[in-house]
Formats: C-alpha cells, structure tokens, sequence
C-alpha cells in the first residue's frame, strides 16, 4: 500500500540518507555506476505543463514469475487494453496485478501476439491448451502508458501541494511502495525529475541532482533545443547512460 511520507519523516530519512550516500555517490566519476545498477529502474522529465519530455528504463524483467495451470480457468483477470496482456485482477504466488505474460510454454511474446499465430487471451481462454505455463513479469511500459504516467503524477504533485497542511509545500518529493519508491525535484521553473528506485534506496537527492546538472549542460544550451519540447539529445543520452 502507498504511503506518502510527512513532513518529518522525510527530513529524517532524507539527512540519513544523504549523510550514507554522500560518501558513496560525489567520489564518483561516472553517473553510470549509478544508473547500471539494479537499483535504478527509471528516469523521468516532466514539463512543467504535465508533459513527457524524456524516459529511459534501467531495469527490465529483472524478476520473473512462472506459474504452470493444468485447466481452466485461471484465478487470475488479464487486459490486453495497454498493447500487452497485463494482470488486472488477482494473484498467483509472486504474480500481481500490474504484471504482464512475457512468455507462453517458455516461448517469448511479442505484445498481444502468442505462438502458433495465436493471441494470448485466445490460449488463456482455450481449455484444450492446458496444461498451460505462463511466464510473468513487470516487461517494458508502452509510450501511451509513460505519457498517462507522466500526466497523473503531474496532477498529484500539484494536489499534495495545495492540500498539504504545511505552508508553500513543494508537493511530493518521495512516494514509497512495498516494491518501489519514488523520488522527485522540481526545478523553479516547474520542470521534474523523477526516478523510481527499489524501495531499499534511500536517498537520490544526488542523483537527482546530477541528472538536472546533465540536463542543463547538455539540453538548455544546445541551441537546437526548443524548451518544454521532447529531448533528443545524443550527448545528454550518453552522459546519462554512461
């Protein structure tokens, strides 16, 4: 279950924090020792209209679920609306809602596409193809679905900020999950970084600066730049990336 950290709690956490990862990150040449690691599953830049302007994942299928079903039905509700067959509904063992099949009888799937020129939904839903095993796990996040992402996180920002109790509050700057955290800054003129981590990270306040550092050296000042556009920057991708 979420939970949005106080005020507080978030000074405390992040000193720590930034007191452990002080001495690990800024003797650090490369911000790519940073990024490769499995820690760090996504960057994000949002405009300060709400819009997507740069994405990129770290980690992928990192973890894996495979479950073997012997009839049907399957306890479990899938969608195909994202260009994927993703879990809606219950749970199997490791598998949540939020997963997607990445793999029918241990042939990988492309998208709705299953094997033998069939769809997946088509094999789930036919009891002659069982016993069947399915393979699970979080798979890449379509664009449609970064752009909803980019946009409701957005819209939160901006209501945790009016709704807090604390005067001028900035919005949410750290968002927890029992997988994942989130950790944002905001420039003052609106734009976001953001980047979801294992929920183990503590403090990316460093990170996150460093990611603005890049964004300032090697967007704002390239002159074919159009600000609030989406970046396509071959020496921001590679600073980045390492």
């Amino acid at each position: 279950v979420p939970s949005i950290l106080s005020t507080k709690q978030w000074y405390q956490r992040r000193v720590r924090g930034v007191l452990n990862y002080y001495t690990n990150y800024y003797y650090k040449s490369n911000l790519s020792d940073d990024l490769s690691s499995s820690m760090i599953y996504s960057v994000y830049i949002i405009n300060k209209a709400g819009g997507l302007i740069y994405d990129e994942d770290f980690a992928l299928n990192k973890h894996t679920e495979e479950h073997t079903w012997q009839q049907s039905p399957i306890p479990l509700v899938f969608t195909g609306d994202t260009g994927r067959v993703v879990v809606k509904f219950g749970e199997a063992g490791g598998v949540r809602p939020g997963y997607s099949v990445i793999a029918v009888n241990q042939q990988p799937v492309n998208g709705l596409a299953g094997p033998n020129d069939r769809t997946i939904m088509d094999i789930i839903a036919d009891p002659e193809a069982y016993p069947l095993s399915l393979t699970f796990g979080r798979g890449k996040v379509g664009a449609n679905e970064k752009l909803m992402l980019a946009s409701t996180f957005h819209s939160l920002y901006a209501i945790s900020a009016k709704i807090s109790p604390i005067e001028e509050s900035s919005g949410i700057r750290q968002l927890d999950t029992e997988e994942f955290s989130l950790h944002c800054f905001q420039t003052i003129t609106g734009v976001k970084f953001f980047v979801i981590v294992d929920h183990k990270q503590m403090a990316c306040e460093p990170l996150l600066h460093r990611i603005y550092e890049l964004y300032t050296d090697y967007v704002l000042k390239n002159p074919f730049y159009l600000i609030d556009m989406p970046i396509r920057c071959e020496l921001f991708d590679t600073n980045l990336k390492g």
